[in-house]
């Protein structure tokens, strides 16, 4: 259940753009390594040069402590032609991105 409501949230995100935004964008590459009760992982890289990758795993299933942790990163080109890439981990800890574009408190 925790696993759909992830992928759920992915989709919502997806769709939250104005769709003019997208029209010259197309999915290049596109994989799903699986998606269970144990987890997800998944990757994608679309023509305009953003590349996703993420996967879950559900730690300490079962007990009170069980927790869905996912790591993953995403690469993109902003309009400057500057290249990103965020880094990130999201689990019982709370959520912690990362990269050189990020400032460190």
């Amino acid at each position: 259940m925790k696993v759909f409501i992830v992928l759920v949230a992915i989709v919502a995100l997806a769709v939250a753009k104005p769709v003019d935004d997208y029209k010259d964008i197309s999915v290049v590459k596109a994989g799903i390594d699986h998606i269970d009760t144990t987890g997800y992982k998944f990757e994608y890289e679309q023509s305009d040069g953003v590349v996703r990758t993420e996967e879950g795993v559900l730690k300490n299933a079962g007990t009170e402590q069980e927790a869905l942790e996912v790591r993953g990163s995403i690469t993109w080109t902003a309009a400057d032609g500057q290249v990103y890439t965020l880094n990130f981990v999201a689990d019982e800890n709370g959520y912690r991105p990362e990269g050189a574009h990020i400032p460190h408190l």
